[in-house]
């Protein structure tokens, strides 16, 4: 295997580092086209194209919105009748998110400032959400965890999710995590179709007011299509991890680490930075010598060799200038002090502290969400969270000592723009009692 080695001296450094971070996130105009066309056929016949699209592409033979809901009892057996192992370990996962996440409620505040107007804030749960889940062989239980359990802990009354089920394939684990999620409706719907179907909503689906969860390229279009109808989490790009090390953990834990981003498909980015030549050189030879006891191992190869690297670094401070260009979804810090170093990471999406917090923790059960910024967003956005899935409110309330004070500035602002009717709205209220 083949993996792209740079020096971070090497003159043409930030020119080789901008190609490997250069990642076409583009539309596919063929895709978008597709999800336009499905969206709007959705939106005008409901249930009927929502029933036709589902049997077409998932080969079912759904004659009834009815067939497509599965019932809070389908849910419980999935759970029931999972092995005690991964039950016991969706559960004790699901707790650890959960504790978590409780720690991100906002509260609502209001104060009264000296002229006796009340401001304040209020916070709202949204009514209804979405939660779309990959179906099939490619299903996450652990990505239902992460998107149902903030839901439910800022409040959300409803929580719908929808999970394909190609020729009737249904994952227990998924509905399973379902279950102790404690979601409240399931649909066995995907795709562009099942997008419409939260966003439009039919005689079967009720509309929600934002949609959360992964999926393929139909459904990455579709959302960007009913985004302002409804709320989107992100729309995310492939998977990243960058590591920073000092060269003193296993050369095999890094080696793995970068695999646990690499099997995810062929376009994730698994990248290490370390001063240390020497230990770059060492998890080459573990890199070639693990791969090929993987069982994704062609995905991996893919992987590194067309996105992967291993750069030399001056010092750990140049390691993380580095990483604050790069802005990645996982940071692991495979340091020994790495709260040291905690003060200089600007922009990362999760934090791995220490040689012993491998990213593939955050995935399932440390209790963080896993929904992580992709593709350099992490310099704006932040991982899905409780705050998601509320809304805040102003209050504003005033005194009548209040509306004389802002009423004179509120008028001298609005005549400044034109805004006649905006000024003497101000004025009255000080002026005509």
């Amino acid at each position: 295997m083949e993996i792209k080695r740079f020096n971070s001296k090497d003159t043409d450094f930030n020119s080789n580092l901008d190609k490997l971070l250069a990642f076409e996130n583009a539309q596919d105009d063929t895709v978008d086209l597709t999800a336009s066309k499905i969206l709007a056929d959705i939106k005008q016949r409901k249930d009927v194209a929502l029933i036709e699209y589902t049997n077409r592409f998932d080969r079912l033979s759904a004659t009834s919105g009815k067939d497509l809901e599965l019932t809070q009892d389908h849910l419980r057996r999935s759970l029931i009748t999972l092995p005690s192992t991964q039950r016991t370990a969706l559960e004790k996962a699901a707790e650890r998110v959960r504790s978590y996440h409780e720690r991100q409620l906002m509260n609502s505040w209001q104060y009264i400032d000296s002229e006796g107007t009340l401001l304040g804030q209020k916070i709202t749960p949204l009514d209804r959400v979405g939660l779309y889940v990959p179906g099939g062989k490619a299903s996450y239980p652990s990505s239902v965890l992460m998107n149902a359990i903030p839901a439910k802990v800022a409040g959300v009354k409803e929580l719908i999710m929808v999970v394909p089920t190609p020729n009737g394939e249904r994952n227990d684990m998924v509905l399973a995590a379902a279950a102790i999620s404690q979601v409240d409706r399931v649909f066995t719907i995907g795709g562009a179709q099942a997008v419409g179907a939260l966003a439009y909503g039919t005689e079967t689906v009720p509309p929600v007011d934002k949609i959360v969860g992964p999926g393929n390229a139909y459904v990455a279009a579709a959302k960007r299509r009913v985004f302002g109808i409804v709320g989107i989490d992100m729309v995310a790009g492939p998977s990243e991890i960058l590591i920073i090390c000092d060269g003193q953990t296993h050369p095999d834990w890094i080696a793995m680490d970068l695999f646990s981003q690499a099997e995810h498909d062929e376009l994730a980015q698994s990248i290490l930075l370390s001063p240390d030549a020497e230990f770059l050189d060492r998890v080459t030879l573990s890199l070639n010598r693990l791969l090929a006891e993987m069982s994704r191992k062609d995905v991996i190869r893919a992987s590194l060799e067309n996105r992967g690297a291993l750069i030399q670094v001056k010092d750990l401070d140049e390691a993380c200038a580095i990483a604050n260009r790069i802005a990645p979804e996982h940071l692991e810090l495979s340091l020994e002090q790495p709260e040291k170093w905690i003060d200089k990471i600007r922009h990362a999406g999760a934090i791995f502290m220490g040689r012993n917090a491998c990213e593939a923790l955050g995935d399932y059960c440390a209790g963080p969400n896993h929904v992580l910024p992709t593709s350099r967003t992490a310099r704006f956005s932040s991982p899905l969270g409780v705050y998601d899935f509320q809304k805040r409110s102003s209050l504003i309330q005033v005194s009548q000592q209040g509306a004389a004070k802002l009423g004179e500035i509120a008028s001298v602002l609005a005549t400044g723009e034109g805004l006649q009717a905006h000024a003497l709205s101000a004025e009255y209220r000080y002026k005509n009692r």
